[in-house]
Order: C-alpha cells, then sequence, then structure tokens
C-alpha cells in the first residue's frame, strides 16, 4: 500500500488526502484528490502497481472484491459537476484498458448498462465467480476489454458518485447472526433506510462483529441516526457498542448535522461554524 499511495503522490498536481487499511477486511481505501488530467493518470499509476504487486489468488478478506484496485469512484468536488466525473471516470477507463489490459466496468452515473448502477450488483460473484460468469454470460461481461478477466489483477469497477460516508460500527459480540440480523434491518433494499447499504461481517482478529455501512447519501440518512438504530437493535440482542470507525474521509456538513441533533441546537446553521464562515470569505 505504501507503494500504491507513493505512485499516486508521484503526479504533480494530485494531494493524497487520506489511507485506511483493515486486516480483516484486507482492504484499503485512499482518497486523493485534484484537476481532471492529474487524477487520471494517478489512477493509472495507481492501477499498475496494484497489478503488479497484488494477485488475488491468494488475496482473502471479509470484504467482496473483484480486482486488484477493487472500485475507482470520482466524486465531484469545488466546482466540479457529476457530468464531469462522468466524463473523467470513462476517460480513466479507457486509458487503464488500453494501457494496462484491465478490463472495466463502469457503475453509478458512469454506468453504460442497465443493472449496473449499483455497485454491489457488477461485484456480485466476487473475482472468484465473476471470472466465470464474465466467460458465459453477456450480461456479465466487462464495459471495457474482456470478456475474460486479467488472471491475477480481475477487473477495476469505476464509476462516479456522489460523495458519501464509510461507516462500521463494531459490537461487543462474536455473534455474526447479530450483525447480519442488524445490517438487514437498516439497509435500504430490505426496507430499512433510505440510502443505506450494509453487511455483518466478523472481525477475527478483534473477537467481534461489525456492521458496515455505506451511506450513500448523508443528508437522508445521517450518521447519528443510523448509528443510535444499530445501538437501539444492538440493546434487543444484550449486546453493546464496543466502538464506530469512519473508512476514509467524511463531509464537514454529515458532522455539523450530527453535532446539531446530538445537543439538540434548534436554530442551527452551517454559518454558525467559523470555519465555514471564513471559507466564505476567502472565496470572495
Amino acid at each position: 500500500m505504501d507503494a500504491i499511495e507513493s505512485a499516486i503522490a508521484s503526479v504533480a498536481g494530485t494531494s493524497v488526502l487520506n489511507r485506511t487499511s483493515d486486516p480483516d477486511h484486507n482492504r484499503s481505501v485512499i482518497t486523493f484528490a485534484g484537476h481532471r488530467e492529474p487524477v487520471i493518470e494517478a489512477a493509472l499509476r495507481a492501477a499498475a502497481k496494484a497489478v503488479e504487486l497484488i494477485d488475488l489468488n491468494f488475496s482473502r478478506g471479509i470484504h467482496p472484491r473483484v480486482g486488484a484496485l477493487d472500485v475507482l469512484p470520482f466524486v465531484p468536488l469545488g466546482g466540479a459537476s457529476m457530468e464531469d466525473c462522468v466524463e473523467v471516470a470513462h476517460a480513466a477507463g479507457r486509458r487503464i484498458w488500453s494501457e494496462l489490459q484491465i478490463p472495466i466496468y463502469f457503475y453509478e452515473a458512469a454506468a453504460l448498462r442497465p443493472g449496473r448502477a449499483n455497485l454491489e450488483d457488477v461485484r456480485r460473484g466476487q473475482f472468484e465467480g465473476l471470472r466465470e460468469a464474465a466467460l458465459i454470460d453477456p450480461s456479465r461481461a466487462p464495459d471495457l476489454g474482456g470478456p475474460a478477466l486479467h488472471p491475477t489483477a480481475g477487473a477495476i469497477i469505476v464509476g462516479a458518485r456522489k460523495l458519501l460516508v464509510a461507516f462500521n460500527i463494531n459490537l461487543n459480540t462474536a455473534d455474526l447472526s447479530i450483525a447480519k440480523a442488524i445490517a438487514k434491518s437498516i439497509r435500504a433494499s430490505s426496507g430499512g433506510f433510505p440510502a443505506v447499504k450494509s453487511l455483518g461481517l466478523p472481525l477475527a482478529s478483534r473477537g467481534m462483529v461489525q456492521v458496515s455501512m455505506n451511506l450513500t447519501d448523508f443528508e437522508r440518512t445521517p450518521v447519528h441516526v443510523v448509528y443510535r438504530e444499530v445501538e437501539r437493535l444492538a440493546a434487543l440482542h444484550g449486546v453493546t457498542i464496543a466502538g464506530s470507525e469512519i473508512i476514509g474521509l467524511m463531509p464537514r456538513k454529515a458532522i455539523e448535522m450530527a453535532f446539531a441533533d446530538t445537543v439538540k441546537l434548534s436554530s442551527f446553521s452551517a454559518q454558525n461554524v467559523l470555519e465555514n464562515r471564513l471559507d466564505a470569505l476567502t472565496l470572495k
């Protein structure tokens, strides 16, 4: 991961903002930002280093994956639009396939086929299942390259999407059925909270289980709301929360929303935050 991070940082005009790794997930998330061309170049270099160093035939972890560089989402920041990110995603995918011969799937706003908007639908079966399905089922074949996946690096799922919050809650129990039951209760696809994707996962190295979540629209379902519900559901099973974690980075607004709700501020807005006011001044 040091080598992949260094490859990204080697591109002038690109800044590495964060890196998060987890031993049970056997997965790392690197967040980097920049303008169009530097970001595309950094993504290409990250993919090249990943294919050089990672062999999925020997990679095991509890988090689903289809590629050594598994998912490559582009998110609009500053004055960038979602349409800008779709263009960047398609350009990055084309370069990766052309120069590295790693097949590409496009998802979310960058999806080119029906049924590929949701990441979990593209990733179904993981590397081992997808490499077989892609050969015999045209609906599972990559958008670029293929139908065979790369023998060691699999495929890369490239997309354009809104900011999301990757949020995990660890429970003081090793009973995986509890985490799975809670995850099912809160996720949107099972009738839970809107814009919530969740899995119940074991954390063997820590002797506990985890409710792992992606909040794909934190304004519809904020972090503090889902935390309270997981806490409530865990209590019904006689279980307490051991702690929570943010994977990668989260928007300032999500923190503001959680703070205002927790202390029951009746008339709170972003303009009550000192740094927001200062930021507004620097833009004038």
